[in-house]
């Protein structure tokens, strides 16, 4: 997918989770280990946010593999201690496809 492809997904998605009562903190977080698309909060918890588009749903979560679940998980943990943050968290997905944007909780379980 090009770059200016995720763009848009990536604002799609901040919109969708703006209307679903989120808090964008920060786009674009990046480590040495890998980068966090969206940091949002929600309730008091903190959500480390990857978005993935396709055409459809199965084609877009196909690509969170272990290795990017590994990745993000480290990169989640650099802002926690950057941050110096004790903090409830969670690890969601938001997948963009032309024709829905939807949402997956805790991705890690």
């Amino acid at each position: 997918m090009s770059r200016k492809k995720g763009d848009i997904a990536e604002q799609q998605a901040i919109i969708f989770l703006q209307n679903k009562g989120f808090k964008i903190i920060e786009q674009n977080f990046y480590s040495r280990f890998g980068e966090i698309d969206i940091i949002a909060t929600k309730r008091g918890v903190l959500h480390f946010i990857e978005v993935k588009s396709g055409e459809n749903y199965e084609l877009a979560i196909q690509n969170i593999t272990p290795r990017k679940l590994s990745r993000l998980i480290k990169t989640g943990n650099v802002y926690l201690k950057k941050n110096v943050l004790d903090i409830d968290f969670m690890y969601d997905a938001v997948i963009v496809t032309p024709q829905t944007i939807e949402m997956v909780e805790n991705i890690t379980l």
